[in-house]
């Protein structure tokens, strides 16, 4: 389900009322817990947290570095936490907590999937989101990128 929205609020309000407000719930955790160099977007059809191309114009494909998202699919809600792919540690650690809440741990690569807001552990969401500075991230990308898969996953 990718949205031709070109604002976040066209996007939200274009999404059944569910899945808005859920939506909207984990927006407001991820910019409270988002470093301040980030920018929220409407890219690649979802809400995306990113590292303006001003900033960090050297990326594989020309677009800006993306750190976070937050999506509506067909059939669950997603939120994508690039710091959790492009660290091992980071990644474990992630599913160890996670699977520690008693939530239904639901995790691709960097994808973790929701049906509903009450199966998402929100305060880890936004421990990770605040995991990396706008430098940090930069920094851990130049350290993987041309190591892994990292570039073409966004």
């Amino acid at each position: 389900m990718r949205s031709e929205a070109t604002t976040v609020e066209e996007y939200l309000a274009e999404l059944p009322d569910e899945r808005s407000q859920a939506l909207s719930v984990v927006r407001q955790t991820i910019l409270a817990n988002l470093d301040k160099g980030f920018h929220e977007k409407m890219n690649w059809g979802m809400i995306s947290y990113e590292v303006p191309l001003e900033v960090y114009p050297d990326t594989y494909n020309g677009q800006p570095l993306i750190y976070a998202a937050l999506a509506s699919q067909k059939n669950h809600m997603a939120v994508y936490l690039h710091c959790i792919y492009s660290d091992p540690v980071a990644t474990e650690t992630f599913k160890v907590k996670y699977k520690a809440t008693g939530k239904r741990y639901d995790v691709g690569k960097s994808c973790v999937r929701f049906k509903k807001l009450e199966n998402l552990p929100l305060e880890l969401i936004g421990e990770y989101v605040a995991s990396h500075s706008l430098e940090s991230w930069i920094k851990l990308y130049e350290n993987v990128k041309g190591k892994t898969n990292v570039d073409q996953r966004q």
